[in-house]
């Protein structure tokens, strides 16, 4: 072959070399492609795993609440049938009926606490709207709602019912254990200073962990389920007895539904959305709805 035509065929096989060349770099990604697709990857493998870390906290907080509710449930319902039983006994060996005196003596002391309690519910939800404005000028007013919470709390632990020792003749366990209204308000207290107690810690910013951003959420919805099943002794020794109970019934009705809001607009309020400031001004206000309702509560028509 002479020179030239080896020339030329050279120039021809550099010339399908080249093309065959570009045919690969059109057919299959370069390096630099493949690491950013790899990298892309990892990242919305990681933001996926990071969602997921979020979301375990919270059901982990559910189930544990759940759990906790369980004994208190089983307590309730031997306590349930062993004060009929004893009920149904008193009413067999006696007729006698307390004394008018001492009926209202219990209406009273029953209408007092549920106000008191409602005062303070309403200050803590105040204390909420506020705290942005004046957390600049009073820092401890952070800690103000979470102490309402401890106060209330506290107080149907120990007042609530003063047939109970010290104040009465029965011994705080066992008039505490064989009477189902009196157990509620004793639950009530533990879920009132769990909460104040979780959120006196996030306030001090001792406690940051994700679950206890979801602490008053669902002790919240628990409490409020609770209430559709209070029972309730008022209102059982007067006249129009039933209609009495009726609108105790309708009262605690309509605490069940405003503190499921609070429960509902609480935990929205820590999702990251655009609605995030709504829920958080709509929660403390509900709460403040709810208080106005505890203080006119009434055991008469």
């Amino acid at each position: 072959m002479s020179n030239p035509d080896r020339r030329g065929a050279l120039s021809a096989g550099a010339h399908h070399a080249g093309r065959g060349g570009s045919v690969l770099e059109r057919t299959g990604p370069s390096a630099t492609e493949l690491a950013k697709r790899i990298s892309r990857g990892m990242i919305d493998y990681g933001q996926r795993v990071s969602k997921t870390s979020e979301v375990d906290p919270l059901i982990r907080t559910i189930i544990f609440s759940l759990t906790l509710l369980v004994p208190f449930v089983a307590v309730l319902t031997w306590s349930q049938d062993n004060h009929s039983q004893d009920e149904h006994a008193g009413m067999s060996m006696s007729t006698e009926e307390p004394p008018q005196a001492e009926l209202l003596a219990w209406k009273r002391e029953s209408e007092g606490n549920h106000h008191l309690i409602g005062f303070f519910v309403v200050l803590a939800g105040v204390f909420i709207l506020v705290q942005d404005t004046l957390k600049k000028r009073f820092r401890g007013v952070s800690y103000a709602w979470p102490v309402s919470f401890l106060i209330s709390g506290l107080f149907v632990l120990v007042y609530s019912d003063t047939e109970l020792w010290p104040f009465g003749p029965k011994p705080w366990i066992y008039g505490t254990i064989t009477n189902p209204e009196v157990i509620q308000h004793k639950i009530f207290a533990v879920l009132l200073l769990g909460l104040g107690l979780v959120e006196m810690q996030r306030a001090r910013e001792r406690l940051k962990a994700t679950w206890a951003a979801w602490v008053f959420p669902v002790l919240a919805a628990a409490g409020s389920v609770l209430l559709l099943f209070h029972s309730h002794s008022a209102g059982m020794h007067v006249e129009n007895h039933m209609a009495i109970m009726a609108r105790i019934q309708a009262e605690h009705l309509s605490y069940a539904a405003t503190g499921f809001g609070i429960g509902l607009s609480k935990g929205l309020a820590e999702i990251r959305t655009k609605w995030q400031t709504v829920f958080a001004k709509l929660w403390p206000t509900l709460l403040i709805v709810l208080g106005v309702l505890l203080m006119l509560y009434t055991e008469s028509l």
